[in-house]
């Protein structure tokens, strides 16, 4: 039995969800930077559960459809106020109240396809209200109620802020979520797969899902990055403090990536909106210190910047708190998440791989007395 650590390189299923071949990014065969440039997020969910874009019709329903499921339950936003607010990580909030909204879905168990599409919508619409409903009950504000006219990416933003975003706010996060819709089979995606491959329903799926992205090896790196960046303070620090990093191996997180070695075709899109949001605010020292960190990284150790490092200047020059980055990944790839269960649904068969046994052998019982 041949064994390979991380499971690198091993194909675990087909999926026509999304892919990633030569370096390129495609959802459903459309490429990332078509859809990074043109598409609405809703128009990508739509793309990612349907196998085509939406026509305007079409579009228009499930516009609607989104708006009209946004409601959190009042019990779940009540039960949000319960928690230790002062020490608990908003992925773990995100995680519970999740797994939360599933006790009040009568049709959580039900596994009709039907039943799976109307899960769906709820979990993608009530994600930005949960995780904009936190960050204010935090600092003992209330819950912001979505409008039912605004687009996805605006909605979050104004539940978030309590006032509606400008234009170009919009169109960067719009971008943002497109960006990290779906990422073929990434570890949360797999875990997502692993779980409903039991028939287990959806929450429970979109709950392992939260639980996997949550770890800073996976969704927690631009959280990271803006920490970093906060630590480095200027430009001018910005090499000698990469150098010193490097020097004493500390991992510079939102560099490299494992199935991109000529660059993760997502970061020049963030890359430019950083630029220009940073511009805006005139804090343009987020967007020049990545760039020195992204020269002296490249020229040091060969390795490209992935979607997590300029994100990082994007969220923080929209407003957002550092620590709601990774929650807003799950906003985004919940969208993924959602299709390949779905996909995982329609062509199941329990996900159950083989280890490579390498503890000891041919050991004998040892009598309670004689251990």
């Amino acid at each position: 039995m041949s064994t390979t650590k991380g499971l690198e390189g091993v194909v675990a299923t087909t999926s026509s969800v999304s892919s990633i071949i030569d370096g390129v990014l495609t959802y459903n065969g459309y490429n990332i930077d078509d859809l990074a440039d043109h598409a609405s997020f809703e128009e990508v969910v739509f793309l990612l559960w349907n196998k085509k874009l939406p026509n305007k019709e079409e579009l228009d329903a499930f516009q609607k459809e989104l708006a009209a499921a946004s409601k959190v339950p009042d019990a779940v936003l009540a039960q949000m106020k319960t928690y230790p607010i002062d020490q608990v990580h908003p992925m773990a909030a995100l995680r519970t109240a999740v797994s939360n909204l599933g006790l009040f879905d009568e049709d959580a168990d039900n596994q009709d396809k039907d039943a799976n599409l109307k899960k769906a919508v709820k979990l993608q619409a009530q994600i930005p209200t949960i995780v904009t409903a936190f960050s204010r009950i935090r600092k003992g504000k209330e819950p912001v109620a979505p409008k039912k006219e605004l687009s996805f990416a605006a909605n979050f933003l104004y539940m978030l802020n309590g006032v509606e975003p400008d234009d170009i706010s919009v169109k960067a996060f719009n971008k943002a979520l497109v960006l990290h819709a779906d990422h073929e089979l990434n570890a949360s995606t797999f875990t997502a797969r692993v779980c409903v491959a039991t028939l287990s329903d959806m929450y429970s799926g979109i709950t392992a899902a939260i639980g996997a992205l949550k770890g800073p090896l996976h969704g927690g790196a631009n959280e990271q990055v803006m920490a970093m960046l906060s630590e480095i303070g200027d430009v001018s620090n910005a090499e000698s403090y990469i150098k010193d990093a490097l020097e004493r191996k500390v991992k510079i997180m939102g560099f490299g990536h494992r199935v991109y070695k000529d660059g993760d075709p997502r970061a020049k899109h963030l890359k430019e909106m950083s630029r220009q949001l940073t511009e805006i605010t005139g804090e343009s020292k987020w967007y020049d210190m990545s760039v020195k960190i992204d020269e002296v990284v490249t020229n040091e150790k060969g390795l490209l910047p992935n979607v997590d490092f300029y994100s990082a200047s994007v969220y923080h020059s929209l407003g957002i708190e550092h620590d709601i980055f990774t929650p807003i990944f799950a906003v985004s790839r919940m969208s993924g998440w959602i299709a390949h269960i779905l996909e995982q649904f329609d062509n199941n068969r329990l996900i159950r791989p083989r280890a490579e046994y390498t503890g000891p052998d041919k050991q004998k019982w040892i009598p309670m007395e004689n251990r």
